[in-house]
C-alpha cells in the first residue's frame, strides 16, 4: 500500500487514503480480474484503456482500480460523482478532456462513481464523446448495470464484476492497517476476528474501523486491544445491505426459493439475515403472504392465514417480539406441502381472457331481478345446485356457450389438493355420465 511504505507519508491524511495502492501488485482481492492472464491484468499490460463498468459492493476497490488505470496509461483522471454531478459537470469534463488532448496528446479517463444514479439524459450526455474517443469512460456501480445503465452505454463498455473481500484478504488488509495506525498496540485473535466480521467483505469499512479503534485506544491509553475493547468501542455496523439495491432483492429471492424448496433452516437464515440488515419486517410479512398464495396455495390453505396472522402479530408487538411470529411463519411455509396450481391457473386464465373476445353470459346464468328480464329469458333453465343430488347439477355448464372447455386449474396430489383432485375427478365423471344420458 502506498504511503505505508513511504517515509514522507502525510500522517494527517485519512488511513484509507494512506493505504490506497500505488500499483496493481498492491491491490488486495479481485484475483479473478487481476491475476496474470485475467481480464484487467491483460488490460493493464496492453497499456491501452477501454471503457468499462466496475460493478461490485462498496469497499472492494472500484475507485482504486480506476485511479491505477489512469496512472498506468499516463492518462488524465477526472472523477465525478453521479450523486452530486449534473449535465454541466459532464460537459466541463468533456471540455477539459479536449483541452488535455490538444495540449499534451494525453488521453482522459472519466470516472463516474455511482453511475447508476445518473438518469438517461445524463448518461446520454457523455455517450457521443465516448464513441468519438474524446475520453475513456469508467463507471462504478453497486447496482446491476443491466437495469441501471442505458443499453447504448452498456454496449460500449466492458462490465467487470468485483467481489467482496474474503476473510483471508481482509486479514491481509487488517495487518497493513494495524501497522500504519496501531503499530505499538497489539490485538488479540478475538479482536482481529471481530474486526474482520464487522467489515463484512468491505475493505474501506475495515480500514475505517481500525482508524476508529486507534483513536479510541490512544485517548484511553490502552496498551493492548482485546475483543471486549473492540465491542465496547465500535458500534456494530449492520451487515452490508442496501434496501433498494441488488443485494436486497438477491436475498429476498433466496428467502422465497428456500421456502419453495422446503428448507426451513435456509428460510430462517435468510429471514434473519434480512432483518439483521435492516429490512422492514412488515415488508417481509407481505412477502410471506405472497409465498403462501403462490407456492403453497390450496395444498395447505392454512398457510395464508398463518402469514396474515404473523403480519398482524408484528403490527401489534413490533420488534423484537413480533419477529418471532415472522420466524414461526417462515418455518411453517417452508415445511408446508407445496402447490403452484392456483398461481398457474390464474396466469392461464388471465392469458386466455386477454387474448379472447368478450363472450356473452349464457341466458340461464344471468340474474333476473325484474319482470322484464324474466320475460326476456334471463335465468331461464338455470338448475339450482342445492336442489339436486349432493348439491351438484351434473352435466351443467357454466362457461359461455360458444367457449371451448378449458382446464385452468389442475390440482396436485400434495396436501389438501390431493383430496380436491379426487373430488373434481369424481364430479367430472358424473358430468360425463350425465352427458352420455342426454345423448341417448
Amino acid at each position: 500500500m502506498d504511503d505505508l511504505f513511504r517515509a514522507d507519508a502525510d500522517a494527517a491524511a485519512p488511513l484509507a487514503e494512506r493505504l490506497r495502492p500505488r500499483s496493481i501488485g498492491e491491490v488486495i482481492g479481485q484475483r479473478h480480474l487481476l491475476a496474470p492472464g485475467k481480464p484487467l491484468a491483460v488490460a493493464f499490460a496492453a497499456g491501452k484503456p477501454h471503457s468499462m463498468i466496475l460493478w461490485g459492493p462498496p469497499g472492494v476497490g472500484k475507485t482504486t482500480l480506476a485511479r491505477l488505470m489512469a496512472d498506468a496509461f499516463n492518462a488524465e483522471f477526472i472523477a465525478i460523482s453521479a450523486v452530486l454531478a449534473g449535465v454541466k459537470d459532464i460537459r466541463d469534463a468533456v471540455a477539459r478532456a479536449g483541452l488535455v488532448r490538444a495540449q499534451s496528446g494525453r488521453a482522459t479517463i472519466l470516472f463516474v462513481d455511482e453511475v447508476h444514479r445518473f438518469n438517461k439524459a445524463q448518461q446520454d450526455a457523455f455517450l457521443p464523446f465516448v464513441e468519438q474517443g474524446v475520453l475513456t469512460f469508467i463507471g462504478a456501480t453497486t447496482e446491476n448495470p443491466s437495469f441501471e445503465v442505458n443499453s447504448a452505454l452498456l454496449s460500449r463498455a466492458a462490465v467487470y464484476v468485483l467481489e467482496p473481500l474474503s476473510p483471508d484478504e481482509l486479514r491481509v488488509l487488517l495487518d497493513r492497517a494495524l501497522a500504519a495506525a496501531l503499530p505499538d498496540r497489539p490485538l488479540d485473535d478475538g479482536a482481529r476476528d471481530a474486526l474482520v466480521g464487522y467489515a463484512d467483505g468491505d475493505g474501506r469499512r475495515l480500514v475505517n474501523l481500525v482508524e476508529q479503534l486507534g483513536t479510541a485506544a490512544r485517548e484511553r491509553g490502552v496498551a493492548a486491544i482485546d475483543l471486549a475493547f473492540v465491542e465496547a468501542t465500535i458500534a456494530r455496523s449492520l451487515r452490508r445491505f442496501d434496501k433498494g439495491g441488488e443485494a436486497y432483492f438477491d436475498q429476498i429471492s433466496a428467502l422465497h426459493k428456500s421456502v419453495r424448496g422446503s428448507d426451513p433452516d435456509a428460510a430462517l437464515y435468510w429471514l434473519v439475515r434480512m432483518l439483521d440488515g435492516g429490512a422492514d419486517p412488515l415488508y417481509m410479512a407481505r412477502r410471506m403472504v405472497r409465498m403462501a398464495t403462490e407456492d403453497i396455495g390450496l395444498a395447505d390453505p392454512r398457510a395464508l392465514r398463518v402469514a396474515l396472522d404473523a403480519a398482524e402479530t408484528y403490527e401489534r408487538l413490533g420488534s423484537p417480539e413480533g419477529e418471532l411470529a415472522l420466524a414461526e411463519c417462515v418455518i411453517y411455509l417452508a415445511v408446508a406441502p407445496k402447490s403452484n396450481a392456483v398461481y398457474t391457473a390464474y396466469g392461464a386464465a388471465r392469458a386466455f381472457v386477454r387474448d379472447d373476445g368478450s363472450r356473452p353470459v349464457p341466458m340461464r346464468l344471468r340474474n333476473a331481478p325484474t319482470k322484464l328480464m324474466k320475460n326476456l329469458g334471463y335465468g331461464s333453465g338455470y338448475r339450482y345446485a342445492h336442489d339436486e343430488d349432493d348439491a351438484y347439477a351434473a352435466g351443467e355448464r357454466y362457461l359461455p356457450d360458444d367457449m371451448p372447455d378449458v382446464r385452468f386449474y389442475t390440482p396436485t396430489d400434495r396436501g389438501l389438493e390431493s383430496r380436491i383432485r379426487e373430488k373434481l375427478d369424481a364430479l367430472r365423471t358424473r358430468d360425463a355420465d350425465a352427458g352420455d344420458r342426454k345423448g341417448k
